[in-house]
Formats: C-alpha cells, structure tokens, sequence
C-alpha cells in the first residue's frame, strides 16, 4: 500500500484528471447539453490544476519503471494541459458560433490530456502503447464530433481505421523488440541496442517508428491528415 500510494502520487496531475472527467462526464449526462458551458469552465480549471499539479510534484519513477516524472516529462505534460486549456476555450467559442453545444467536446480533450500525460511520463513501451491509445480514441471521437456533417463522419472513419493500422505497427514493433531485448523499459532497450545491434531489433525499432510516423502524420505516412482535418469540427 505505501508503494502504490506514493506511485499514486507520483502520477497525481493524470490521476486528477481522470476522476475530474468521470465527474464531469456524470454532470453533462444529469444536466444535459445545457451544462456545456459549466463543463467547459470547469474542465479549464481542471487542466490548469493539473499543470500546477505536475510542475510542483516530486520526482521520481513507479509502477516498476513503467511512468517516471522527470524535468522533461513535467515541462511536457504542463505544456499538454496548458495547451489544452486554451483548446476547451476556443473550442468554446467554436459551439457558440455553430450553436452546437455538446458537454462531450471538453470531456473528451480533457481525456486526450490524460492519454498525452502518460505518454510523455511512459518509461516502458507498454506505458506509452496505452498512452497513445487513450489519446487516440479521444480524437477519434472528436474528429466526427459533427457527426450530423458527412465530412466529419468519413474523417472520423478514416482516422479510426489508419490509427488502427498505426496501432498495429506498434504492437508489432514492440513485440519483436521484447522478443530479442528482453525487456520493454527504454533503457533497458537502449542499453541492449548499444551491445546487440541485431537485425531483429532493428525491425522491431522500424515498425515501432512507422507506427508513430502515422499517429503523427510523417511523411510518408500523411495519407489521412488532408481529410480528417478538413472534416474535424475545428
């Protein structure tokens, strides 16, 4: 129990922002569409927290290696929350103009925030595997948001259907990786790459960086960005 209340406390800005957007989900489903803008307010709020929260949180690394907090995950993460923040606000003013006022919009970035935190604070590849896929499926949602616009639906689709490719990749990638390193801690694959640069783990490494070149639309794995975000909502 001490072990996993300081990791727990250790992952505080992720943790805080997953209970807050299971209680907001819980206001917009009892109150309905007219607490969007309450659930926008204080979804700002919560990410504002969570940006305090991480840059005056200890240091350190839990759950065996699998999430650190150092210097470059916090600047990370408050940057994330920070950014998405400013993200709730104009998408704010973006349902005020389109008179389309959904609770879901802030709740789902807000949940894309957590994906992103685990991400920047992963110190294994199964860590940052999940991570990613949090974020994904958040974006996911919010690129067919306008699911009334048929644009916005096949953007959705086809962002779903190539991210699930790009997550095959990954899988793949991180299989073959654990297979011949032995472990799924980066540094313990950094250290087994610099003794043991087998054509297995590179790969392993060529598949993993394929799939992140899709999530994040590398040339030449950008196939699906000029459609999705001619039809995401903003």
């Amino acid at each position: 129990m001490p072990d996993l209340s300081s990791a727990l406390h250790l992952a505080a800005s992720e943790v805080t922002l997953a209970v807050g957007a299971l209680v907001l989900l819980m206001v917009g489903a009892f109150i309905g569409d007219k607490s969007a803008r309450l659930v926008s307010i204080l979804s700002v709020l919560l990410l504002i927290v969570a940006a305090v929260i991480s840059i005056v949180g200890p240091w350190g690394v839990a759950f065996n290696g699998a999430y650190v907090a150092d210097p470059l995950a916090i600047y990370a993460k408050s940057l994330i929350y920070l950014s998405a923040a400013v993200a709730v606000v104009l998408g704010d003013g973006w349902m005020k103009r389109t008179r389309i006022a959904k609770f879901e919009y802030p709740v789902l970035i807000v949940l894309a925030s957590v994906g992103m935190g685990m991400m920047a604070s992963s110190g294994d590849l199964i860590s940052m595997y999940v991570g990613i896929e949090l974020h994904s499926l958040a974006l996911y949602v919010l690129a067919a948001f306008h699911r009334n616009d048929v644009k916005a639906s096949e953007a959705g689709l086809k962002y779903f259907v190539l991210g699930a490719l790009s997550s095959g990749l990954l899988l793949y990638g991180s299989s073959l990786i654990y297979g011949f390193a032995g472990s799924m801690r980066f540094e313990d694959i950094a250290a087994f790459a610099a003794d043991n640069p087998g054509p297995g783990l590179v790969f392993g490494l060529v598949f993993l960086i394929c799939g992140l070149a899709f999530k994040v639309s590398a040339a030449p794995f950008h196939m699906w960005t000029p459609d999705v975000y001619e039809g995401a909502p903003t």
